[in-house]
């Protein structure tokens, strides 16, 4: 994935990088071990997703910046309305998030909260179609024929789109996009409530 990325330009020569499979809420990695963190679609599916938030400052160095995405409010809501199986499944999206709510969540957490914006509005009406002939239905004409149209935008950019979706997203992006930074010197955040609602116990970090 590393080479493709520097083949496009979009990786500095020479950077490396290889997946590494972990528990969101208790993340293998040291305090500080990051100077960028990008969550990008995570914390819906996530039901400790404060104990997520927390364990993302804890890695995150002083200073550094976290970029968060999340399914935004209003398309989302009509996604949830149109099929109960867009939401109702394993892994699925455990909640809707406010713009509020998540920038709270992420202060509660230390982080200092920065600007916002909308994105991926062609992507509201492909899932707002998917809701209403089935989630599962990948085969149905509609539903296919709105995914090449969204494959061409990401391999092309043509303008016609980008334009189009520059203006959809301020009214229906399907993405929430939060700025923040740890301040530095920033103390670790407090220890989250689990799910019965008691104080989860503190745990012992060590550096590699």
């Amino acid at each position: 994935m590393t080479a493709a990325m520097a083949e496009a330009g979009e990786a500095p020569r020479g950077a490396r990088a290889r997946p590494v499979r972990g528990d969101a809420t208790a993340m293998p990695f040291g305090d500080g071990s990051f100077d960028r963190v990008i969550a990008a679609e995570v914390l819906e599916h996530i039901p400790l997703d404060q104990r997520a938030i927390g364990e993302i400052a804890r890695v995150l160095r002083p200073g550094g910046l976290l970029a968060v995405t999340v399914p935004a409010w209003l398309p989302e809501r009509i996604c949830w309305r149109l099929s109960d199986d867009y939401h109702n499944t394993p892994g699925g999206h455990v909640r809707i998030y406010t713009r509020p709510e998540l920038e709270a969540k992420l202060r509660v957490a230390g982080f200092e909260v920065g600007g916002h914006h909308h994105a991926h509005g062609l992507h509201s009406p492909y899932w707002w179609l998917k809701c209403a002939v089935g989630v599962h239905r990948d085969s149905h004409p509609l539903a296919q024929a709105y995914h090449r149209l969204l494959v061409w935008d990401i391999m092309k950019h043509p303008p016609v789109t980008r334009l189009a979706e520059q203006a959809l997203n301020p009214l229906i992006g399907k993405s929430i996009v939060v700025y923040a930074h740890k301040p530095p010197g920033a103390p670790l955040p407090a220890a989250p409530l689990s799910a019965a609602g008691k104080t989860e116990p503190a745990r012992a970090h060590a550096r590699g």
